[in-house]
């Protein structure tokens, strides 16, 4: 089975950052693409980021562009997310899902809280 356990989140200042990171286990990580994707109180998902299965492509929502930075390591299982200069509405559950977009198999997330 598919499992994807997020973690690294918690309450951070605005402009502060955080790491959050993704196990990943139950299939062959290093040929799939990842993604983060976020869900704030009473909203659909988000789509965050998405990288390719190599690491040599990344994609951005334009609310996360040059300030978010996607990247994994294949050896561990693992694709992180570095926040960097967040906002207050980049509070959410954060979580991983197996492949490009919002729409595949996903873990429960973190939550990640931006306040003063």
């Amino acid at each position: 089975d598919v499992q994807l356990q997020a973690s690294g989140g918690g309450l951070v200042q605005p402009g502060g950052s955080l790491r959050l990171s993704c196990a990943a286990s139950g299939f062959t990580f290093s040929t799939y693409p990842m993604t983060w994707a976020r869900q704030a109180p009473g909203k659909g998902p988000e789509w965050v980021s998405t990288i390719s299965s190599g690491g040599g492509s990344k994609t951005y929502a334009d609310s996360v562009k040059g300030r978010f930075t996607i990247s994994r390591d294949n050896a561990k299982n693992t694709v992180y997310l570095q926040m960097n200069s967040l906002k207050f509405e980049d509070t959410a559950v954060y979580y991983c899902v197996k492949g490009a977009g919002v729409a595949g198999s996903r873990g429960q997330g973190t939550q990640v809280t931006v306040s003063s």
